[in-house]
């Protein structure tokens, strides 16, 4: 089904949902909700500096015909009240109290990147909530980053249209295409788009990663305690967060299967939505194993 097929029958998109608000532990979270109101929710996480206007429409409205999907802002990031911690672990308590406060008892988790840090420890502490995971461009505990040294060279192409272009994207034609439309897609929400916040979101989360990254974690502790089914995607060529932590994570977690996109950086989601939605939508779709 086609944007304009989603359009025209009144569907809610991710560009022209409204956005809610629930409230609880000190934070008020923005979030907006799409797809069918039965089904298990897709929870999705997002990005070092991103908010719900960062995600590819694409990706997010196709993955929401045939199951709910929500995206939101964790605390003091975009709309959402309060103060973005400095670690990864208070991310995800702030994230696993906004599943709570929406009353969900079971949700599937997508976190890209940052997201994907927060979403390994919700997906290990809790295990009855989560049913599959989805971790995409992402780092295990002790994990490879070059966050600050990759937004230093994407912050000094200043003939790129946005720094996306040279972090998410590499320098192939196609990918940067890929990525020009991508940048496109992002701003076709005009009306109540979501709020950039700056270094007071950017600052703090930068040393979560960073620090995430450099605690080592020897015995693989918290992979080894995700038992549920586990997607893991990356780009070929992903400079921020490195190939190679993906397969690390898929050597180490019971349960995991592992794509790596060709000629893509740290936005291969953004660059193949089309085959991304079809991976994601195969694995949520398919029954538990059985031993």
């Amino acid at each position: 089904m086609t944007e304009l097929d989603l359009a025209g029958q009144g569907v809610a998109t991710l560009e022209t949902a409204p956005t809610r608000y629930v409230e609880g532990h000190g934070i008020r979270f923005a979030y907006r909700r799409l797809g069918p109101a039965t089904g298990t929710p897709l929870i999705l996480l997002q990005h070092f500096s991103g908010n719900i206007d960062a995600w590819d429409p694409v990706v997010v409205n196709a993955l929401a015909t045939d199951r709910p999907v929500i995206a939101f802002d964790n605390a003091g990031v975009g709309r959402s009240t309060g103060q973005t911690p400095d670690n990864v672990a208070a991310m995800a308590k702030d994230a696993l109290a906004f599943i709570n406060l929406l009353g969900l008892s079971e949700v599937d988790l997508l976190g890209f990147s940052l997201g994907g840090c927060v979403a390994q420890l919700i997906a290990a502490e809790q295990e009855q909530l989560v049913r599959k995971l989805i971790l995409v461009g992402t780092a295990p505990k002790g994990g490879e980053e070059h966050l600050l040294a990759v937004l230093q060279e994407a912050f000094s192409q200043t003939d790129a249209p946005d720094p996306r272009l040279p972090l998410f994207f590499t320098k192939s034609s196609a990918s940067r295409s890929s990525g020009l439309a991508f940048l496109k897609r992002t701003k076709l929400r005009e009306d109540d788009r979501d709020t950039d916040n700056g270094p007071a979101v950017t600052d703090p989360q930068a040393k979560a990663l960073i620090t995430w990254c450099a605690t080592p974690d020897p015995e693989h502790s918290i992979l080894r305690a995700i038992l549920q089914p586990t997607l893991v995607v990356s780009g070929s060529h992903d400079t921020m967060l490195p190939a190679n932590n993906a397969y690390a994570m898929f050597k180490e977690l019971s349960n995991a299967q592992l794509i790596l996109y060709p000629d893509s950086g740290h936005g291969a989601l953004f660059q193949y939505p089309e085959m991304f939605v079809s991976h994601v939508r195969t694995f949520l779709e398919a029954p538990p194993a059985t031993a």
